[in-house]
């Protein structure tokens, strides 16, 4: 019995470890985005992109080609190079949503943050301390997730105001079921996971699912509550 209570402390220390480092991790790049956000714009580089559609699209599937090549590598992958990536893509990510301080105002941006950063905590402790399974939302999340994306792409050139409106109370909708399903998942990942590498790289997967989670759901609340200008 004791030896059970043992392997469990140790069970529920190695995961909470993990989780930490994902969090640690997911926080780093958001921060690096920001910072990178600042710079382009501060730089007035911002402009240039905003001007030259080969730049921007060619950062967008520059930003696509990474979490693919991560997604699909990360087994393969030493840790180094997966952090090396993951940082990367937080630089790219952050070139990219530089235009949005072209659009909206400081003061809605912030407040948005905030009432994004409160919304993901909720919801990834709610997915953290859940004894409920998420697993059978994964189906209904993913074909949300296909069905937001066809949406999307069909009123870039349709540009329908509804349409619009109901993308982003849906992409809001999705992402916060997102973020609790993925906490979960990670939280399973970081029970099993063992080894010095292994943990780093998932760690990191761990991290960019949930800052693309939290990116994602900032922008479609930015749609509703920010200010333009």
């Amino acid at each position: 019995m004791n030896t059970e209570v043992m392997n469990l402390s140790a069970s529920q220390v190695a995961e909470r470890s993990f989780i930490s480092k994902v969090y640690i991790w997911m926080g780093l790049g958001l921060l690096v985005t920001a910072i990178t956000a600042y710079f382009v714009v501060s730089s007035g580089f911002v402009y240039t992109l905003a001007q030259n559609s080969i730049l921007f699209y060619g950062t967008i599937i520059a930003e696509f080609g990474l979490v693919i090549y991560l997604s699909s590598r990360i087994q393969k992958m030493s840790a180094e190079a997966a952090t090396t990536s993951f940082i990367i893509y937080s630089v790219l990510n952050g070139i990219t949503i530089s235009l949005i301080l072209l659009i909206y105002t400081g003061a809605s941006i912030a407040s948005t943050f905030m009432t994004t950063a409160l919304t993901f905590g909720a919801m990834s402790a709610y997915g953290y301390f859940t004894k409920r399974d998420l697993t059978s939302m994964r189906s209904y999340l993913m074909m949300g997730l296909v069905g937001l994306i066809i949406a999307s792409v069909i009123n870039m050139f349709w540009a329908n105001s509804t349409m619009y409106w109901i993308i982003s109370y849906a992409g809001v909708l999705l992402f916060v079921g997102l973020t609790a399903y993925d906490t979960q998942k990670i939280k399973k990942i970081g029970a099993v996971v063992e080894g010095v590498q292994a943990t780093q790289k998932m760690a990191i997967m761990g991290a960019l699912t949930l800052y693309l989670d939290f990116i994602n759901l900032f922008l479609f609340m930015l749609r509703i509550l920010g200010n333009r200008k």
